[in-house]
């Protein structure tokens, strides 16, 4: 990457692949494309209606939508015009987006739906301006809103191009490129600065280790909210390949089988319920039938090693491969749409026994570790040097250290420019050039880091032990029938356990055994289901130390959601917040335990 700035990355992107397909996206159940003429046609358009709105070069613009092709849209013409783009998460409520919209100052935002724009309409000013990707939202908003296609049918590409050409040459490496507000565990989201260098470094890092072309396919169902997608969707364009929208992720999984992708972006969840759906059938197969599983696990290990290091497979394995692989592994692969040139796991740990099992399949999973004031990348596993269990290797032009304490320390192109109108906190993150991640790490002898937890997360218990919560909901958290899981017992005795069942797991299984229930409630509660969760937590517990398991545990009959406060739009736990809305019941725990 040469260019100094993303703005002329894009433009050149647009012109250089021309009639190939950019995006692809589904309205009314059928797929339609856009080419990169078509892309480019489109931004150039709607760059030309934020200038006509008169917008001037630094303004925010602010996106507050699920994902959607119009996003991107929106996204690459505030780039090219040199506006500051401020993401706001799909799930955030009406003061959250009010929050975000003071504090960025953005006088201008482009709402997904209805309910986007409803609490965009209550929460805000009435000068501030709204833009409407869904069109029946703005006709039904009382001229509140304009629909996205009639604010871009106002904007004069050709009368324009002299204005736009202006400012793309004004733009350099070190201007703001983005605000992305961390949806933070705890207080108000801070505005993280992001540049164009921050993202041309993160451009680089993958150059260096990853192979993408123009004839790869990606599956974009992260929110574009979050840096770890939106960087990724970028890359995946300079290099001329398909993106694929998908506004619901609870459909992900039936929708990679329709889009096949060959590479793509994840969190760790999407592959523990894949392989905790794929380990569950095993529980229930006949003895030949696990015998055969096992065998092809084994001999997948054994032949995708030998592959991956360049060593000479014999005869006899790769006879066992291509017939096991035929018979067991194909079929896992099949469930995740093919083969892949790689899947990258971040945001959260992934397990190793997951790693290991997919990497058994013919499926690498390059996990990496960042946040979004990295722009996010710290460091990776890549396809040439991978270690299972770790986060990889720091990224190429990145330092990492570890303090006294054990925490992560980076310096590097990727580190933000600093937290929006907030120079203590910014003082107070980086200190003399150090970014302070937070995150408790430890180095292997050939340099792969492993993360352990966050710094203000770790439980002491009264007997003084230091115990990773992470680490224990990572294990036990990845069970087919566990949908989320937060460890308790900080100054406590014992570890305890909240936990939400994965329900249609749950009453599958129930209905198998002729149970009947008229609530969640009566069904959690019933001796046979609680058995059956403590005899899952157990198996999952036994990579774990004596003082680590879980003694006690509440099945819980909701979720932990955004809107109670209880996750972030990153499903991050906020534990304050759920030892809050839950006190009584943990305090049960404890209490019947003394007893």
């Amino acid at each position: 990457m040469t260019d100094n700035h993303l703005g002329q990355i894009i433009t050149d992107t647009l012109d250089r692949h021309g009639d190939r397909i950019a995006m692809r996206y589904k309205a009314q159940d059928q797929w339609v494309s856009l080419t990169y003429n078509a892309v480019g046609l489109n931004v150039r358009c709607l760059a030309a209606a934020l200038i006509r709105a008169g917008l001037e070069p630094g303004d925010r613009v602010a996106i507050y939508s699920g994902n959607r092709h119009e996003w991107a849209l929106t996204d690459f013409a505030c780039i090219m015009a040199g506006l500051v783009s401020v993401p706001i998460y799909s799930t955030n409520t009406k003061d959250q987006a009010a929050y975000i919209m003071e504090d960025a100052g953005s006088r201008l935002v482009f709402t997904g739906n209805g309910d986007q724009l409803s609490k965009i309409a209550e929460a805000c000013d009435p000068s501030v301006r709204i833009i409407s990707y869904d069109e029946n939202a703005a006709e039904a908003s009382n001229g509140r809103a304009i629909s996205f296609k009639a604010f871009m049918a106002a904007g004069e590409a050709k009368a324009s191009e002299p204005e736009l050409r202006r400012r793309q040459a004004e733009l350099t490496c070190d201007h703001t490129l983005t605000i992305v507000y961390t949806s933070g565990t705890t207080g108000n989201p801070k505005g993280v600065m992001l540049s164009h260098g921050n993202i041309l470094h993160q451009f680089r890092a993958l150059d260096r280790h990853f192979k993408v072309t123009r004839d790869d396919v990606s599956l974009c169902f992260l929110p574009l909210s979050h840096v770890y997608e939106r960087l990724w969707s970028y890359y995946i364009y300079t290099k001329g390949a398909l993106n694929t929208y998908l506004d619901d992720p609870r459909k992900v999984i039936d929708t990679l089988k329709e889009v096949r992708p060959t590479a793509m972006v994840s969190v760790p969840r999407l592959y523990e319920k894949i392989h905790a759906a794929v380990m569950n059938a095993q529980e229930n197969a006949s003895s030949f039938k696990k015998a055969l599983f096992s065998k092809a696990v084994e001999t997948g290990t054994a032949y995708n090693t030998r592959k991956s290091e360049n060593r000479p497979v014999s005869p006899w394995l790769a006879l066992k491969f291509n017939v096991l692989d035929k018979l067991v592994l194909s079929k896992v692969r099949a469930l995740v749409g093919g083969s892949k040139n790689f899947f990258s796991a971040g945001g959260a740990p992934l397990e190793k026994s997951i790693e290991e099992f997919f990497f058994a399949c013919g499926l690498l999973i390059c996990q990496g570790y960042g946040l979004t004031e990295t722009s996010p990348m710290i460091s990776c596993n890549t396809p040439g040097a991978y270690r299972f269990g770790t986060v990889g290797r720091p990224v190429p032009d990145c330092e990492v250290r570890l303090s006294e304490e054990g925490e992560v320390l980076v310096k590097g192109g990727q580190v933000m420019k600093g937290y929006y109108n907030n120079p203590e906190q910014t003082a107070e993150a980086i200190v003399d050039g150090w970014f302070r991640t937070g995150d408790i790490g430890m180095f292997d002898p050939d340099g792969f880091l492993r993360i352990t937890d966050r710094l203000k997360e770790l439980i002491i218990t009264s007997g003084g032990k230091n115990i990773a919560p992470q680490h224990i909901e990572t294990l036990v958290g990845k069970d087919y029938f566990i949908e989320q899981i937060v460890a308790i017992g900080d100054r406590r005795k014992f570890i305890s356990a909240l936990v939400v069942p994965a329900m249609e797991a749950l009453e599958t299984w129930a209905r198998d055994k002729g149970i009947t229930w008229s609530s969640v409630e009566e069904l959690i509660n019933r001796k046979d289901v609680l058995a059956l969760y403590r005899k899952r937590i157990d198996m999952n517990s036994e990579k774990l130390a004596r003082f680590e398991t879980i003694k006690k545990f509440t099945l819980l009959p909701r979720p932990f959601t955004v809107e109670t406060g209880e996750i972030t739009p990153t499903l991050k736990l906020k534990r304050k917040k759920i030892s809050e809305n839950y006190f009584s019941l943990i305090e049960a725990m404890y209490q019947k335990a003394s007893a």
